[in-house]
């Protein structure tokens, strides 16, 4: 069988390159361009074989050294600690926070960011997910007056220097509690300038982060999420010793499996507040906007690996006398995952070129409620879609392509995480409507989908306007379809005023 990935996906990737020339600055384009041509040629040969690396080898958790003295060191691949170094390299994360960088492409610094995230995530066993928890973790640090520790950190996590650069982890989530943060039950008890944990994390990803943050309630704070504070967990003491806490053990995922994902026990771990103690679930809310951008970055990158796949498949594979792409329903199954590759793609990136705004300090607040709200569909729609997309594409190859010699069941189980990671869809869909009952943000939405012509926008702005008005459980109903419905016609809009001539949903490929 010939190869089907191209030689460089940026210069594969029409959608993006007509994006970014038509979104960027040309003097922006023209600095950027070396760089994505990079990624892609990177994207097909050492990054794909160090995350197929990874994928056969992935991290060990060594508990004890042979004195049977407790370390908890996860044991990582060669090739896990090289996509950390090109991930570095690259200012995966650094691109955003460097004087340099901002003062040449200003708000556009955050949508070459994700296009450099998205030529990198499909190959890249999903280290995208590190990048993102780092790049979350840069954003609180940056935004807070923190002491030594924090500065360090950040410092630490916005290098391009493998040597030094650091990743974060989140430990949010625990057993109890799930998405339902307001349960924890984490405490934080005070002992002299610092504080010290004790509890249960669950689901940590990452875990053998260098830092990580996690929310856990103060002694006497307030039960909910009112009483939750945000802090900095070092792996490490100043003096080398490790923390005090212990990673359980490594859990066996569907997928996502060269990536270490643990349990952890706090016990008594040293830890710095991070801003003011109420507003740690207001700031875990902040770095789930960059997690969630991140999370959608991924999702539009793994439908058009898939895509680039099954098209390229279609080319040579020949089946009743003609090759595949030559039967009108096969072309028309190619179209309909084009087209939300392509819609995944612009909204993802509007999100980009939205939050490099906000973060600049050049939003409006129409363009801030606007955000607000389409992270929220961004990432439910385009982790939902990445899964049906996928499947599509699997099942394009027929039998070979359930082989996992072929790659697409890896593809497969790691775009099911992305329904799941940084809130539900159902959770996502909730949140989107308390947003909308904000009093600007319908009106800053409706001026959005005029400007861009989007089709339909009537109709699922009256729907919307319904649900929100209506009873509480009538809406919590129509969540879903409300949310689905915007961010459709949101895509759609964008889609028409690129000229791309494509309309959502495809055949098969609607979201339940």
């Amino acid at each position: 069988m010939p190869r089907l990935l191209p030689e460089n996906t940026w210069r594969a990737d029409p959608a993006l390159r007509a994006l970014l020339g038509s979104w960027l600055r040309p003097e922006t384009l023209a600095w950027a361009e070396p760089e994505l041509i990079d990624m892609g040629r990177a994207a097909v040969n050492e990054l794909q074989a160090w995350g197929d690396a990874c994928e056969r080898q992935p991290a060990l958790l060594r508990q004890f050294d042979g004195w049977g003295i407790r370390v908890d060191e996860v044991l990582y691949p060669p090739a896990w600690r090289e996509l950390a170094a090109a991930a570095a390299r690259a200012g995966l994360v650094a691109s955003p926070y460097e004087g340099e960088t901002l003062a040449r492409a200003g708000a556009e610094a955050r949508l070459v960011q994700a296009a450099l995230s998205y030529l990198f995530a499909p190959s890249t066993a999903t280290y995208l997910c590190p990048v993102a928890m780092t790049d979350g973790a840069a954003r609180v640090l940056a935004d807070c007056e923190g002491g030594p520790a924090a500065k360090d950190a950040l410092r630490h996590l916005i290098s391009r220097d493998p040597a030094s650069a650091w990743t974060s982890g989140q430990w949010m989530t625990e057993r109890q509690g799930g998405s339902d943060v307001g349960l924890n039950a984490v405490v934080a008890r005070r002992d002299g300038d610092h504080w010290r944990l004790f509890g249960q994390k669950f689901f940590c990803s990452n875990v053998g982060c260098e830092i990580a943050l996690a929310l856990a309630r103060p002694e006497q704070a307030p039960p909910g999420t009112r009483g939750l504070a945000l802090f900095l967990v070092p792996r490490d003491h100043p003096d080398g010793r490790r923390n005090d806490y212990r990673i359980d053990r490594l859990k066996d995922k569907l997928g996502t499996r060269a990536m270490a994902t643990g349990e952890v026990t706090l016990d008594g771990a040293s830890a710095e507040l991070v801003g003011e103690a109420e507003r740690g679930f207001a700031q875990m809310t902040a770095m789930l906007n960059i997690t969630r951008l991140h999370n959608a970055v991924t999702a539009a990158a793994i439908m058009r690996r898939a895509v680039m796949l099954a098209s390229a498949y279609a080319a040579h594979r020949e089946a009743f006398g003609r090759r595949l792409d030559q039967h009108p329903l096969h072309q028309e199954i190619l179209r309909a995952m084009t087209a939300q590759a392509d819609g995944a793609l612009h909204l993802t990136m509007r999100m980009a070129q939205l939050l490099g705004r906000i973060e600049t300090k050049e939003a409006t607040s129409g363009e801030a409620a606007v955000f607000r709200l389409g992270i929220a569909l961004t990432k439910l729609y385009t982790a939902k879609q990445a899964v049906a997309v996928v499947s599509e594409a699997l099942e394009c190859f027929g039998g070979q392509g359930y082989m996992e010699d072929t790659g697409l069941p890896r593809l497969f189980r790691d775009a099911q995480v992305l329904p799941i990671w940084e809130g539900t869809t159902s959770v996502l869909a909730l949140d989107s409507l308390r947003v909308l009952r904000r009093a600007e943000t319908l009106d800053c939405l409706s001026a959005e989908l005029e400007r861009l012509d989007a089709p339909d926008r009537r109709r699922v702005l009256d729907e919307a306007h319904h649900a929100i008005r209506g009873d509480p459980e009538s809406a919590e109903r129509a969540a879903r379809r409300v949310a689905f419905g915007l961010a459709e016609t949101w895509m759609n809009g964008l889609l028409q005023a690129s000229e791309t001539p494509a309309t959502l949903p495809g055949i098969g490929l609607r979201p339940r």
